[in-house]
């Protein structure tokens, strides 16, 4: 099965694409990405998100043009990467416009019809409401593909994806799928991307490998009020999600008078050091005493980053999931593609002890293309997978 794998989250820079070739292995699936690529989003358009996206107030009609044109860039995305090749279906994470996981409420824009005929192919989307109807938080849901991908039978295994949020998941060794403990732990990237962003006019949109927060200085003591100044989620333990809703423009608006002093080079270490001991400290808490830490998302290269868990974090083996064979940046572009081929198959793909949710359930809705042929294609390849 060849699917298209797409997402866009938090950071705001752009559409991830991957082409994948799935095929299912017992209860995972053998997998191979064949191609990759990071779509940007023309500077008009990031702006008018920006602009809708908490703390901003967008219209009904403002959201349903962003929902339009949104599409067009996910469609263009999936073009970009399919070259003219034919592609069983797509799985579209979309953009999230709204999120309050304790509140089981969330929205993803990004119209699947438009990638439908772009593509001739069917769309799945639209994965998390079906996880906050039964109670969930509709995150964090790649946890189940984390699963799949990392788990090992000799160790304990953390996954941790750095994006605009950066989540967890703990992988006991040997452990059930459902067994997984995962949660967002607060601050990923956006914080400094926001900042770079703002103090350079955006001539530059982030810390490109960590390098000014690795010239910078930290002010503990700014660390320590945005530690303290969050605490209400920080000492919440899992399940809990989060979002630009809590860690985007508007915390560093909020706490403007910190910042306002700072070079841009110390404010890039401190945040990097916020994201760090936010990461760090959660995983003192419900982390393995032991094991692998797998990092991936934009975050895995933020060197400094990377660096700074490791220091922080001995008693793990730290690295990027490259080395594991699963290209960092593409990571939860191949997640969707693989919970979009799940809810093809009418399987679960939440995991109930990550996102709260009262049972397992079916994620995902379907914007058929020769529906019905494809259905028949991923029917004969299970049957073959059991035989």
């Amino acid at each position: 099965m060849r699917a298209i794998g797409l997402m866009s989250g938090t950071s705001l820079d752009g559409i991830d694409a991957a082409l994948v070739d799935l095929r299912p292995q017992g209860a995972s699936y053998a997998w191979t990405i064949e191609r990759f690529a990071t779509v940007p989003f023309d500077d008009a358009l990031r702006e008018r998100l920006r602009t809708a996206l908490p703390p901003g107030v967008a219209t009904a009609a403002q959201i349903a043009e962003l929902d339009c044109d949104l599409g067009d860039a996910f469609a263009a995305a999936a073009v970009t990467v399919a070259r003219g090749e034919r592609i069983d279906f797509v799985a579209s994470h979309g953009l999230t416009i709204h999120h309050r996981g304790e509140a089981s409420q969330t929205m993803q824009i990004g119209d699947p019809y438009r990638i439908r005929d772009a593509m001739r192919a069917t769309v799945v989307f639209d994965f998390r409401r079906a996880d906050c109807a039964v109670g969930g938080q509709g995150a964090p849901l790649v946890p189940y593909v984390d699963a799949m991908l990392l788990a090992r039978a000799d160790r304990d295994v953390v996954a941790l994806n750095i994006g605009g949020i950066a989540n967890a998941t703990v992988l006991a060794r040997g452990g059930r799928v459902a067994d997984a403990l995962a949660w967002d732990t607060g601050p990923g990237n956006m914080l400094i991307d926001t900042i770079v962003a703002r103090r350079t006019q955006n001539r530059e949109r982030f810390d490109r490998d960590g390098a000014r927060a690795a010239r910078g200085t930290i002010d503990d003591g700014i660390l320590q009020e945005l530690i303290a100044r969050d605490a209400f989620y920080f000492v919440q333990p899992p399940p809990k999600s989060t979002g630009r809703e809590r860690f985007g423009a508007q915390l560093l608006d909020a706490h403007a008078e910190l910042f306002a002093d700072l070079p841009l080079d110390d404010a890039c270490a401190t945040l990097a050091a916020f994201t760090i001991e936010t990461i760090s400290a959660d995983l003192d808490r419900y982390g393995p005493a032991r094991g692998a830490l797998v990092i991936s998302g934009g975050g895995a290269r933020n060197t400094t980053i990377v660096s700074g868990l490791a220091a922080r974090l001995p008693q793990y083996e730290v690295d990027v999931s490259d080395a594991y064979g699963i290209d960092a940046d593409a990571k939860e572009a191949l997640a969707f593609a693989v919970l979009g081929y799940e809810s093809l198959r009418e399987r679960p793909a939440n995991v109930a002890r990550a996102t709260g949710a009262s049972r397992p359930t079916v994620l995902g809705a379907i914007v058929p293309y020769d529906l019905a042929a494809l259905l028949a294609q991923i029917g004969a390849e299970v049957a073959a997978n059991e035989s």
